[in-house]
């Protein structure tokens, strides 16, 4: 009994340790603390405030009625999108084809990208060709748009017009319509506009890499693509594995302004993703409860998919986000 007594001192006394340390912090740190609040009353206003609106989805909503008065339906609005419509086969299948190879092929190529910066001797030659990478990311895909309909437009395009005049093809290649390329396409316009992005996380990973390490794999014998090998591949490892974690977190979460600006009535079949359904239904058509009932969805299996990679991670490679 009197161990139990003197346990549970201990144990208080350590959390009153603790917590006074916590406030001694806060108050030394204050200034941060104050400087960092609109940013989190943004994101509480707009991204967990509003997440009250999904009582929409269980409720038949109608604009001009309040949202207390209309009729409950219960999980009408989710049988109807798994059961009934059938639209969740094809939605699926392009959102997780275009995301997964999105995340596949960025990550691939800004690993490659930023290894091959750090090999590049010349180190003004390097940082201009990481300036000129990153560049993209920072351009509206509107001016995207304007510039692949300039170059690429089956009747007008630079490059299709080009190409009949030297007699290669006879007909312009439809590549912003036609819905075979629309995959390859997506894929392809997102590594340009995000590899100079994402190979900052991991040229910064590479910075932090202690040189011992290097000068020890040389003293071994080790050449350059051993280095890589066994000393930069090995610690780029966890920057990966966290940002794979991040990004499977948004693998149903497609750039809307991107898959508006190039789905047409030609491709929509192969373009439609969950966030243009989402659209199509509560802005255009105005059936707010059945795309409220589909965000949901998305927003619910996201988290899943989020806390999954992430246990997964930590207890095959010890790397977690948590």
């Amino acid at each position: 009994m009197e161990k139990s007594v003197v346990l549970a001192s201990k144990v208080k006394a350590s959390m009153d340790g603790n917590f006074s340390r916590i406030i001694k912090k806060l108050i030394r740190q204050r200034y941060l603390f104050f400087m960092l609040l609109p940013s989190v009353v943004l994101v509480f206003l707009f991204n967990y405030l509003t997440l009250a609106g999904w009582i929409i989805a269980f409720k038949d909503y109608q604009i001009g009625i309040s949202i207390w008065e209309v009729e409950w339906t219960g999980l009408e609005q989710f049988k109807t999108f798994f059961a009934e419509s059938g639209d969740y086969v094809y939605l699926l299948r392009n959102t997780l084809v275009m995301n997964l190879s999105v995340i596949v092929v960025n990550l691939t190529l800004a690993l490659t990208f930023a290894i091959l910066l750090n090999e590049i001797r010349v180190k003004w030659f390097a940082k201009t060709i990481q300036t000129v990478s990153f560049f993209p990311f920072f351009i509206s895909w509107v001016i995207v748009y304007a510039i692949m309909h300039a170059l690429f437009s089956a009747s007008t395009g630079a490059v299709n017009e080009t190409l009949m005049e030297v007699g290669i093809i006879q007909k312009g290649i439809n590549i912003l319509g036609d819905k075979q390329f629309s995959w390859l396409l997506i894929i392809c316009m997102m590594a340009w506009k995000y590899i100079g992005y994402n190979a900052i996380i991991f040229i910064s990973a590479i910075s932090s890499i202690s040189l011992e390490q290097y000068e020890s794999a040389e003293i071994d014998g080790a050449g350059r693509f051993g280095k890589i090998r066994y000393i930069t591949l090995p610690n780029l490892i966890p920057a990966l594995v966290v940002l794979l974690i991040m990004n499977i977190g948004w693998v149903l979460n497609s750039d809307f302004e991107l898959f508006y600006l190039f789905t047409n009535p030609t491709n929509w079949e192969t373009m439609e993703v969950l966030d243009m359904y989402v659209y199509k239904y509560g802005l255009q058509l105005g059936d707010f409860s059945y795309a409220t009932a589909v965000g949901m969805i998305k927003s619910v299996v996201s988290i899943i998919l989020v806390v999954g990679a992430n246990a997964i991670s930590k207890k095959l490679t010890e790397t977690s986000i948590i």
